[in-house]
């Protein structure tokens, strides 16, 4: 006999997303007793007493096994798979961070960030304490392209120490070339305050500012500046652009060799600022280079220090950099005075969070 269709009863398990087990449902919450309650009471008192010391006994082995596996698979990683992975449309943001920077590169992070440019960032790290930590909060965003400098006298602005950090800069531009993409370089003791990429159109190899605080006018012409008393120019190697051209390596290997050249020494605290400008000078006829606009990319023995300039170029700048001073603790102190210190309040912004 057919049964109509309103009067078909739906399973059990569409109806009551519950159903009851015919075991309990005779006696409903006959496990519940007072004494059952006051033994699962004593036990849970029990365990919450006990569990400090059995968390404390079980094997280190067993819970670094992890990050001994993420940190092995960190110091495989390579430039080359560290730059395609982070390369967007073609161009890499390439800083070089010891330990003792991490807190300004989180700051310079922060800028980036709000121009929409952090995914191109690569950061190479001069140790592996900068590598794991990265990578542990951003993955895939730190290499460390061996050997290491000492991690303990890379910082000390004048030391072996930091000449031998900063002379590795241009192998790895050289290398990131080599591999096909643009790539630009910041030094982390800066701050963006407007997109650059504006400001790098055309086809020039190697784009540059200025490190001279003399004001130039505003339609100051982008060629290399003539030589100073040194008998070269004075070029900030802290902020450069290059596209993988010809040109751009010649540079960069020519950089190389001044820095091979004029090695660091007691008598000669050597960086490698001057080996890039003797690099530039020898090329300018070779290589197509170009000046930024200073208004853009002030030095900061400019920016922090000529109130009227700053005043008459208001709305120009985009990336300032917090050079013309020594020190962690006073570059510091000179970001939070000028409102460029964004590691207090935006923290929560970077991808590294409050890394430290």
């Amino acid at each position: 006999m057919s049964t109509s269709l309103h009067q078909r009863t739906l399973p059990t398990t569409l109806t009551d997303p519950y159903p009851k087990s015919p075991k309990f449902s005779q006696k409903p919450g006959s496990f519940f007793t007072r004494n059952n309650l006051l033994a699962l009471f004593s036990l849970l008192i029990i365990l919450g007493f006990l569990f400090p010391y059995i968390s404390t006994s079980i094997p280190s082995s067993l819970v670094s096994s992890n990050s001994k596996i993420s940190e092995s698979k960190w110091k495989a990683y390579t430039l080359s798979e560290a730059v395609a992975f982070v390369g967007t449309n073609g161009t890499v943001i390439v800083c070089a961070v010891s330990q003792p920077y991490l807190p300004f590169l989180n700051n310079w992070l922060i800028s980036i960030v709000k121009q929409k440019h952090h995914d191109k960032v690569l950061v190479i790290a001069e140790d592996y304490v900068t590598l794991f930590k990265v990578n542990e909060r951003w993955p895939g965003h730190a290499v460390l392209v061996p050997p290491a400098p000492d991690a303990q006298t890379a910082h000390k602005f004048g030391s072996q120490g930091f000449f031998n950090f900063t002379s590795r800069r241009p192998r790895h531009l050289l290398q990131i070339l080599e591999l096909g993409y643009n790539v630009m370089y910041n030094d982390v003791d800066m701050v963006w305050l407007a997109d650059p990429f504006p400001y790098l159109q055309g086809k020039h190899d190697v784009y540059f500012m200025d490190d001279m605080t003399a004001v130039k006018p505003l339609n100051h012409s982008h060629a290399l500046p003539p030589p100073g008393k040194k008998g070269r120019p004075y070029i900030c190697s802290c902020m450069i652009y290059m596209q993988p051209t010809t040109g751009a390596k010649l540079v960069m290997k020519k950089w190389i060799e001044e820095l091979q050249d004029q090695p660091w020494s007691k008598a000669k605290k050597a960086n490698d600022q001057p080996g890039f400008n003797w690099a530039l000078m020898k090329t300018a006829g070779e290589v197509d280079l170009y000046l930024l606009p200073q208004a853009a990319f002030p030095t900061g023995g400019l920016y922090f220090k000529n109130r009227t300039w700053v005043k008459e170029t208001k709305g120009m700048h985009v990336i300032i950099h917090n050079n013309y001073i020594i020190g962690f603790e006073k570059k510091i102190k000179r970001f939070k005075e000028y409102g460029l210190w964004l590691v207090d309040g935006h923290a929560s912004e970077s991808p590294l969070g409050n890394i430290s």
